[in-house]
């Protein structure tokens, strides 16, 4: 392997593999990326932790083909520090890599190619073809109310609901519960009902691919019978990232009977008086349950809490008329959902003081997104 290669260009692909290596691991090859000299002008990458693996490539000048693994942290580390410029990339004997750029002449320990884990390859059916405007904004939505708990694996993910004319996500921790549907979305490759159970990893790492391609891309998703797969250009180059992604095991829960069907009271909010209410009046709530007390009454909303450093509440006025409830709120939870809702104003939706409440953007345009929270003991 030789090759040049303008340093930003790599550094750009090095940044983004960081999501797959594996930090902690008894397999040393797991810390290194594969880098691979094409012979069509390409540096191609890859990096996996054997649950989730990622290849992408930048444009380089190749003089030989060939490629080695070369140590993940140590390799963007160095890259980073070296000039705006092109750099050399030369492999040695026994595995060493060479690296020059400007004045600098490195010589960097790598491994050999055939100590690297075989990625799963992108199958050749089944190919579903989603927006990705439409998923990036999905993802934003819902990435936030996945599990982080081991225990509950089958909760460790979103559900991603496909059919011919509309797309869902929905992910909950069993505390809370984002969905969200978009009915005016086109499926290209499918003919009925599909689902996917995205583990939270590969959602985070596709959220950052996604920051990286044009809105009016489309992203290309396939699944085989142990792995998901994502694939999606980059750049005018043509060149195509592609994100693999062992499966979850287990059934996702009926969310559908989560969801709240039976005719609930409503307050009208102004999400950034909202949730600046919330964010301060949490200052003071319990470290351990950051429980807020959320209490409606005719004309006024009050919310309050109190903790060990002190207590406090506020008032916001709204436009109720009903008898008084009071419910408490995990406050995290309600901002959560208020920092990534676009509508200036919003509904909670609620029953009493044992029921889960419901948020939803006061729109009637784009997707439709719900959130269901349960009432907490205060």
């Amino acid at each position: 392997m030789e090759i040049s290669v303008r340093k930003f260009d790599l550094l750009s692909e090095l940044l983004l593999l960081q999501g797959a290596i594996e930090r902690k691991t008894t397999m040393p090859i797991l810390a290194n990326i594969m880098a691979e000299a094409m012979p069509d002008g390409r540096l191609q990458l890859a990096a996996t932790d054997l649950d989730l693996g990622l290849t992408t490539s930048c444009a380089a000048g190749i003089k030989k083909s060939g490629g080695c693994a070369l140590p993940a942290r140590k390799l963007l580390d160095y890259i980073k520090l070296l000039p705006d410029a092109e750099l050399s990339m030369k492999r040695l004997e026994n595995h060493w890599v060479q690296i020059r750029c400007g004045r600098s002449n490195t010589r960097l320990v790598g491994m050999s190619r055939e100590n690297f884990p075989e990625m799963p390859e992108f199958p050749d059916t089944g190919v579903v073809k989603i927006p990705a405007a439409a998923l990036k904004g999905m993802i934003v939505k819902t990435i936030f109310a996945i599990s982080t708990e081991e225990s509950r694996y089958t909760l460790s993910g979103a559900l991603m609901v496909m059919k011919p004319h509309s797309l869902a996500m929905v992910s909950t921790d069993g505390h809370r519960l984002a969905h969200i549907v978009d009915e005016s979305i086109v499926l290209e490759g499918v003919t009925a009902e599909s689902k996917a159970l995205v583990p939270r990893k590969a959602m985070a790492q596709l959220q950052m691919l996604l920051e990286t391609c044009a809105d009016e891309v489309a992203v290309e998703f396939a699944q085989s019978a142990t792995h998901l797969f994502f694939r999606l250009p980059h750049d005018s180059s043509g060149f195509m990232r592609s994100l693999s992604v062992r499966k979850l095991t287990g059934q996702f829960p009926n969310y559908e009977a989560v969801l709240p069907s039976a005719k609930m009271q409503s307050v009208r909010l102004h999400r950034e008086e909202f949730l600046a209410s919330i964010e301060r009046v949490s200052q003071f709530a319990d470290v351990r349950t950051r429980a807020v007390r959320v209490k409606m009454e005719p004309g006024k909303m009050n919310i309050a809490s109190s903790g060990n450093e002190g207590e406090t509440d506020e008032e916001i006025d709204i436009d109720y008329t009903a008898e008084p409830v009071a419910i408490g709120y995990n406050a995290k939870y309600l901002s959560a959902f208020l920092e990534v809702v676009a509508s200036d104003e919003v509904l909670l939706e609620f029953k009493d003081d044992s029921s889960a409440g419901q948020l939803r953007p006061l729109t009637t345009d784009g997707p439709q997104y719900r959130y269901v929270v349960m009432p907490m003991r205060i």
